[in-house]
């Protein structure tokens, strides 16, 4: 687990721990020093914690006058136990939204379990989001981890499913949304149908 890294080849476009906005401005990591763990296993120090003892980010890219971000997560998504979707809307969402994000594309590839309980969280995020004409997308979701999301009626609030799986890192981040924007119109049109 020590060997998953968050994405890097954005660098040169954006760093949160560098930029003003970002909920982990100013934040130093260590190459060497490995402090987070996950149940009992260290992970890469360039993961950033929002809260959650199991889940855990990267922004690999936000554009505030555009009004999106690309976090990408790893680790457990458990709502039952730890409500993370509490830690991610309130610690990481919210001062994103105050900023001028609106769009979220999460990449759940290292998503590796999820763990649903009660939905009041994605109901609010989505209800806010909507009012500003955003969304929450998860992208590149694993198969189980669909089924779990689909089988707690999360659909409802947030857009993922095998449909949302891109090739996103031969992207640049405009181009990655630009593909998912391009994929919610295609569903809006099939479910218009």
């Amino acid at each position: 687990m020590h060997d998953i890294e968050p994405y890097y080849f954005w660098r040169d476009d954006y760093i949160a721990s560098e930029d003003s906005h970002s909920p982990f401005f100013n934040r130093e990591y260590s190459e060497f020093f490995f402090e987070n763990k996950i149940y009992n296993y260290y992970i890469h120090p360039q993961w950033d914690s929002f809260g959650s003892p199991t889940l855990y980010t990267k922004v690999l890219y936000a554009d505030y006058d555009m009004g999106y971000a690309i976090l990408e997560m790893f680790g457990e998504w458990n709502d039952c136990i730890q409500n993370d979707i509490m830690f991610l809307k309130r610690n990481l969402a919210e001062p994103m939204m105050e900023k001028g994000i609106k769009k979220f594309v999460l990449i759940c590839e290292n998503v590796l379990n999820f763990h649903a309980h009660e939905d009041c969280y994605y109901q609010e995020w989505h209800e806010e989001l909507e009012e500003i004409g955003g969304y929450v997308a998860m992208i590149n979701t694993l198969q189980h981890v669909n089924e779990e999301l689909r089988a707690s009626y999360l659909d409802y609030y947030v857009f993922f499913g095998p449909a949302f799986d891109l090739n996103w890192r031969k992207l640049k981040p405009p181009q990655v949304i630009q593909a998912v924007e391009l994929l919610l119109n295609q569903q809006t049109k099939n479910l218009a149908q």
